[in-house]
Order: C-alpha cells, then sequence, then structure tokens
C-alpha cells in the first residue's frame, strides 16, 4: 500500500528562507494587510474594487485590490497558489521587474478591465478583491510559454491545447468554490496571456536601466536575495562570495582525473 508523503517542517522553513526579496515584501503584504483588517475592518472596504464607488479619487483600489482578502481561508489559499508562481516569475525577470508589475501594470490593467465589463457591459456592481488574479495572470503566462514545447495534451481520446489549461482553471474554481469572481479571473488571466506574447512588455524598463541602477545602488551586495536582473552574467542571486583566498587555488596539486561533469 502506497504510503502517503509526510509533512516536513524543515523543508518548508527551508523553502521559505531560500524565497526570493519580491516575492517576500508582496506575500508579506498580503499577509500582514490581512492581520491589519482584523481590528480594522474598514481596511477590507478601502482595498476592495468596488465599480460603483470607483473614480479618479480611488486609483488606489486598484493596486490594494490584489493584497486584500475577506478572511483567514481566502488569504491562505491565495498565498499558497501565489507563491511558487511568484518565486518563478521573479528568478526569471529579476526583483525590479517583479516590484515594478505587481505593484502597477499587474493590478491597474487586470483591474481597470474588470471595472470596464462590469460596469459598463454587465451592468453589475460587485466588489473583487484577493490575490487569485495575479495566480491566474501567472499561470495564463505560463501557460503560454509551455505551450511551444508542449501545444496539447490528452484526456483520454481528446486533445486540449496547452494554453486553455488557466481557463479549465477558472471554470472548474467558479464551479466549485463559492463566492468567487469568474469576471475577475477571466481578466487576470487574459493580462497574463497579453503579457506572454510580449505586447505590453514596453512596461518594463529597458535592462540597460535597470543594470545601471543596480549598478549604482549596489543592490546586489546589499539587499539579501535580491534577484538581478542581469541573468546572464550575475545568475540568479549575483555573483556568489567564496572564502577561498585569491591565488590559493593556482598553489593547489592539480588531480590527475578528470573533472566530472554535472548535470546532463
Amino acid at each position: 500500500m502506497p504510503s502517503l508523503p509526510q509533512f516536513n517542517p524543515l523543508r518548508l522553513r527551508s523553502y521559505i528562507f531560500r524565497l526570493p526579496l519580491a516575492t517576500r515584501l508582496l506575500v508579506t503584504a498580503i499577509v500582514g494587510l490581512w492581520i491589519a483588517a482584523i481590528p480594522f475592518p474598514w481596511l477590507r472596504e478601502l482595498g476592495s474594487l468596488s465599480p460603483d464607488k470607483f473614480d479618479l479619487t480611488q486609483m488606489h483600489r486598484l493596486n490594494l485590490f490584489p493584497l486584500t482578502h475577506f478572511g483567514f481561508f481566502h488569504m491562505f489559499f491565495d498565498v499558497f497558489a501565489i507563491t511558487p508562481l511568484l518565486e518563478r516569475f521573479e528568478a526569471e525577470f529579476g526583483t525590479i521587474v517583479t516590484l515594478s508589475l505587481f505593484t502597477g501594470p499587474f493590478g491597474l490593467l487586470p483591474g481597470g478591465l474588470y471595472l470596464l465589463l462590469e460596469k459598463f457591459i454587465l451592468r453589475g456592481n460587485t466588489a473583487v478583491m484577493g490575490s487569485s488574479v495575479w495566480v491566474f495572470l501567472l499561470l495564463a503566462s505560463e501557460a503560454m510559454k509551455t505551450q511551444k514545447a508542449n501545444p496539447n495534451f490528452s484526456i483520454g481520446p481528446y486533445k486540449i491545447p496547452t494554453w486553455t489549461t488557466p481557463l479549465i482553471l477558472v471554470l472548474m474554481t467558479s464551479f466549485l468554490v463559492p463566492n468567487v469572481s469568474l469576471l475577475g479571473h477571466l481578466c487576470g488571466a487574459a493580462i497574463g496571456y497579453v503579457w506572454a506574447t510580449g505586447y505590453i512588455k514596453f512596461l518594463v524598463p529597458h535592462e540597460k536601466i535597470l543594470r545601471w541602477v543596480e549598478t549604482k545602488l549596489n543592490l546586489l551586495g546589499r539587499l539579501p536575495h535580491y534577484v538581478s536582473v542581469d541573468q546572464k552574467t550575475y545568475g540568479r542571486y549575483g555573483v556568489l562570495p567564496t572564502a577561498v583566498p585569491l591565488g590559493s587555488v593556482a598553489r593547489e596539486p592539480r588531480s590527475p582525473d578528470v573533472g566530472q561533469r554535472l548535470g546532463p
């Protein structure tokens, strides 16, 4: 009889300590805002994206609604889903790009699209909040990348296009989980598809500018768990420090055996 995988708190602790900087900050903001809303419940109303209450003086709602949650389980499951996706995104694009997008366009674009459709097309007034909009945005982006290597997956005799996976999950979530916004999730997925096609990559500052900022402020040296935008030169976490004194490697006797290659 197969044994169930056992929960290992040490592995969880190691995973949390390895999270990159932007992922830590965004997850901390989500959890912190939920904690703050316990003694101050008006914070939920302040951060919710409500079509009838939105005008030019309420632009902060477009930035706050992905960080705001109705209750503990809403927050917990969103954090559980968004953390590995954010970590993967930050590892690919860097800390500055991740923070600039998730505190700006990745809230403004799906939120603005939701307001447009809900208020002017559907004539509704359903308030939404929660980082699940980011979950489906990132899932859509990942599905488009996976599509290039695996265009289809099979379910019995049927071949399903890989890019439709987030849409299937949106529908399943809407049927299985009560009080979720189908339209809000679809808006998040739509922006993820557009991002993956490259049409809104202009929202990210040029790589030369980002490298100049990193070098000028010495972000790699000052900020722990910072991910450089220049993956080709520095790798994920910059140049790793070494305890071997300069020149000592040359004085070591060289092994006559051929070294073993790591990886394929």
